[in-house]
């Protein structure tokens, strides 16, 4: 495993713990808001599971599938960041840098599997 990639374990973590507090602060009374603040809970806590899931593959198919599997959290947890600024339930600027650390997560992501794959 690479340093970039070993250091995504804690940086993953971070991540699901940043989008926990984006979470706790979203307001209670508005149904919109918990929908779809519940969705990104669990994507955006789910990424660095499943990132922990893939560097425990038994081979390499099992290791670019989870990593796959990876990807798509983060890219969901994208998209309901993005509703969750567009439906304005959460200021742009709150979500600028949890955005951006998304965008860093996918390109990361998509970096470790067309290596793994054999494209880069």
């Amino acid at each position: 495993m690479q340093n970039e990639e070993k250091n995504l374990i804690p940086r993953t973590k971070d991540f699901a713990r940043r989008i926990i507090k984006r979470y706790v602060a979203l307001p209670k009374n508005n149904v919109v808001a918990q929908v779809l603040g519940k969705q990104f809970l669990r994507s955006g806590t789910s990424v660095g599971a499943k990132y922990r899931e893939a560097n425990r593959g038994r081979s390499k198919a099992e290791f670019i599938s989870k990593i796959g599997d990876c990807l798509k959290e983060a890219a969901e947890t994208l998209y309901w960041l993005e509703l969750l600024s567009d439906e304005n339930l959460i200021s742009s600027s709150r979500l600028r840098l949890i955005l951006g650390e998304a965008n860093e997560l996918v390109a990361i992501l998509t970096t470790i599997s067309k290596r793994a794959r054999g494209d880069v």
